[in-house]
């Protein structure tokens, strides 16, 4: 791994190719959400989230964003922040075109190199991500062109992280997905590779043409994923979700069979996200 020097900023460590440019980085400074970058995530196919809030799931203190739990009501609530829009978040009552109309994405990207630095959460009773997404997923047979969702970073209990995936062909029958586990299965809770969440760690991902390699700390997790590569632009999602709020998801919470931990206080703070691309 080669030093990326970022003025007044901790440096970034990339792999060793020829050279590398930052096209995208929030190094979340200022005390207010940078809303020429991000947008909050307020849908899931096509309804409103019940478990997602705004600002007021934020904070900003030593140069971090900070995630948190919100209680109103007795309920609990996140966020979670995107640079772009899937198709079938959008909602929309038209019944001859149930597809929104489009909205302007802050950051979309293909290939590359992108990194979140973040201290975990510690609870069980919500998860964090940081993923790439494509706006049209699944919406037509070849990958290339609808995209490939490339989960770089999540964490369902806390503490620790899963192994890498990618999906695509949308959500429903057609859906497949890929891993560096090194067989193909959803992850258990056996697969959870433990982390100190008190101190910052690196996620990262490179996105070639061939397929995707993945690190944490700057050591590669597995081999290269290459069941599926997108060649279509696509936007960074980061942020946090309740559980309980989708049924399904995450299926390995269901191994703690109800003995999910709640932690006072929690939080998942990001110190960075940033995206580099290879010099031409």
């Amino acid at each position: 791994m080669i030093e990326f020097k970022v003025e007044n900023e901790v440096s970034s460590f990339l792999p060793d190719k020829k050279g590398w440019k930052l096209v995208f980085s929030d190094e979340f400074n200022s005390t207010k959400l940078d809303k020429s970058k991000w947008a909050f995530r307020k849908h899931l196919f096509h309804k409103p989230h019940a478990g997602w809030v705004e600002d007021e799931g934020l904070d900003f203190k030593d140069g971090c964003i900070i995630f948190k739990q919100i209680v109103k009501d007795g309920k609990k609530y996140s966020c979670q922040l995107q640079t772009g829009e899937n198709w079938y978040d959008r909602p929309n009552d038209n019944p001859n075109w149930s597809i929104a109309p489009f909205t302007n994405p802050t950051f979309e990207h293909k290939f590359g190199y992108y990194e979140v630095r973040c201290k975990l959460q510690k609870g069980d009773d919500w998860w964090s991500a940081f993923w790439l997404q494509s706006p049209n997923i699944g919406s037509h047979r070849d990958e290339k062109k609808a995209g490939v969702e490339v989960d770089i970073l999540e964490s369902f209990v806390g503490g620790t992280v899963i192994p890498n995936f990618i999906h695509w062909g949308g959500y429903s029958e057609d859906h497949k997905f890929d891993n560096n586990l090194g067989e193909h299965r959803y992850a258990k809770l056996c697969d959870c590779t433990p982390l100190d969440p008190d101190v910052f760690h690196t996620f990262s991902c490179l996105w070639e043409k061939d397929g995707y390699t993945f690190y944490i700390d700057g050591k590669q997790i597995g081999n290269k994923v290459t069941g599926a590569v997108s060649h279509t632009e696509q936007f960074i999602l980061v942020g946090t979700e309740i559980i309980g709020h989708r049924t399904a998801i995450p299926g390995i919470t269901n191994e703690l069979k109800g003995n999910v931990r709640h932690v006072e206080n929690d939080c998942f703070i990001v110190d960075y996200v940033r995206v580099f691309d290879f010099e031409e």
